[in-house]
């Protein structure tokens, strides 16, 4: 599943609905009554008066039902990602049980979009808010991402029961991989369409997109990605009032800054892309790591993507990248909101930590994805109608298109990245080093099958050849994985098919 930031079009599209209080059919139904204005009037209900904050066919469900409805018809049904899982909600609530009126449904999905997390569930949440008040929407929220948690908690400890030590496991895994980098691709194409057009003119808007652009390029010189971020939503919102040098010169600073920095210190180490708050995968670090992360997750999990990555792959290294790829690929295949691929993060963080013990892998698993969904679950329970005051406050709106803006820039780089790591990847070539695997290279020679060589190649050759074969393919099956997630990008499982046919396909590639 492409989990892709969908916009109001998306969520529009295939379905057709009525606003509660229309007078197309009612009118027409009323008969003789509708000739005489006062008899109309006491027998003929009014129309809504404000249908963006009426209640009156919001049902009172119990706390138990509340969180039976939104674990059973959404949670457990969240394929597809989240175009697919916020239409659901849209068909379930809005237009079958006619909670609320499509424009307010509307307007709703309109201000949960600059909202950190996943929208589906913060839709949740609201709904559950209506219900039930604050408690209401802890509990649809809790309803809807349960089956998802609980699913990668299963297969966080399958994924370590097997591990390194199956062949056949990790052949599927290794040509899942690229079908993961070209996901992420396509996912910072659609997430480029939300955000770079106007929302009022739909045109582009081009500062937006030199705002990612020279994202990516700080990235690739190694700046930290919040002073990016930090930065370009300020110039964003001096470029919205027209301060064209202020503009300019917070643009030029920060290359000034970035020469003064290398003329006395050198270039920046990958490690300078982090802020250093998991370097050991403790569980306070973990729900350190969760929380920055999900602070970072306008529009879903893509943005808060790189800086789990920074911090567990690059800085901690206590996750390997084909690793780090493999529980991306995981989320994909629930039914979930991608951002619960921390669950597979936290789970293997506090299995490293506990030496082994499942016991802190669970406890690293729960405290992680916390984290990552405490902003979101804050941010929505304290209420939309405050929300909606944020939103419109002058300054914020232009700073956060600058830092969703930015963020592209950053995506694009971790997919490129990502899609080095899927093709150049030596997980079947090198033998672990580490004793966590318990791994011997006789079995490890075995299982990449390095008896089918020809004898008289020496072993480095025998890599080599071996390397250049697998990347080879891996290479094929990224750009038929692209050519498929844009052919049927309107197919809700296109992802997920993807997904079961490269580990089928695995078998017979990679062994």
């Amino acid at each position: 599943m492409s989990s892709t930031t969908p916009g109001p079009q998306d969520i529009e599209t295939g379905f057709e609905g009525k606003e509660i209080g229309s007078s197309g059919s009612e009118t027409a139904n009323r008969g003789p009554l509708s000739a005489s204005p006062s008899r109309s009037i006491e027998k003929a209900p009014s129309p809504i008066s404000d249908e963006f904050s009426d209640n009156s066919r919001v049902p009172h469900l119990p706390l138990i039902s509340l969180f039976w409805k939104f674990f059973y018809q959404f949670g457990c049904f969240a394929w597809g990602g989240p175009v697919a899982q916020i239409a659901l909600i849209k068909e379930i609530l809005v237009e079958k049980e006619q909670w609320i009126t499509i424009a307010r449904f509307q307007r709703v999905f309109g201000v949960y979009q600059i909202v950190p997390g996943p929208e589906a569930a913060e839709l949740c949440m609201y709904f559950g808010c209506l219900s039930r008040g604050r408690v209401g929407g802890l509990v649809a929220g809790l309803g809807f991402v349960m089956p998802g948690f609980l699913l990668m908690i299963l297969a966080s400890w399958a994924y370590e029961l097997v591990g390194f030590r199956n062949a056949q496991f990790n052949a599927s895994f290794r040509a899942i991989q690229p079908i993961v980098a070209a996901m992420i691709l396509k996912a910072v194409h659609k997430l480029a369409e939300h955000t770079f057009p106007d929302p009022v003119t739909k045109r582009v808007n081009y500062w937006l997109v030199a705002a990612a652009i020279f994202t990516a390029i700080n990235t690739a010189l190694h700046i930290n990605i919040f002073i990016s971020l930090f930065l370009y939503g300020l110039i964003n919102v001096f470029i919205s009032r027209r301060l064209w040098i202020p503009a300019g010169l917070l643009f030029a600073a920060q290359y000034i800054t970035f020469g003064i920095y290398c003329h006395f210190r050198g270039l920046p180490s990958p490690l300078s892309l982090a802020l250093g708050i998991a370097k050991v995968p403790d569980l306070p670090h973990l729900f350190l790591l969760g929380i920055v992360a999900g602070s970072l997750s306008f529009g879903g999990a893509y943005t808060a993507i790189p800086f789990v990555q920074v911090e567990a792959v690059i800085l901690g290294a206590w996750i390997p990248q084909s690793v780090f790829i493999d529980c991306i690929a995981i989320g994909n295949l629930l039914p979930a909101p991608l951002v619960i691929f921390i669950t597979f993060i936290g789970y293997q963080g506090g299995l490293i930590w506990g030496e082994g013990q499942v016991g802190y892998a669970l406890a690293g698993a729960v405290v992680a994805t916390v984290g990552m969904l405490f902003p979101c679950f804050v941010f929505t329970i304290m209420g939309h109608d405050v929300l909606e005051r944020i939103v419109r406050y002058h300054l914020l709106t232009p700073f956060l298109d600058g830092l969703v803006g930015s963020v592209i820039g950053i995506i694009a780089i971790v997919a490129m990245q990502i899609l080095q790591g899927a093709i150049v990847n030596t997980r079947s070539l090198n033998p672990p080093t580490t004793t966590k695997y318990n791994i011997t290279t006789e079995v490890w020679e075995n299982n990449v099958t390095l008896h089918q060589l020809p004898k008289p190649i020496n072993h480095e050759q025998s890599l080599a050849i071996l390397g250049a074969a697998q990347s080879a393919i891996s290479a094929v099956l990224y750009f038929l994985a692209l050519i498929a997630l844009y052919r049927f990008a309107s197919n809700k499982y296109a992802s997920i098919l993807l997904v079961i046919c490269a580990a089928v396909a695995g078998q017979f590639l990679f062994l």
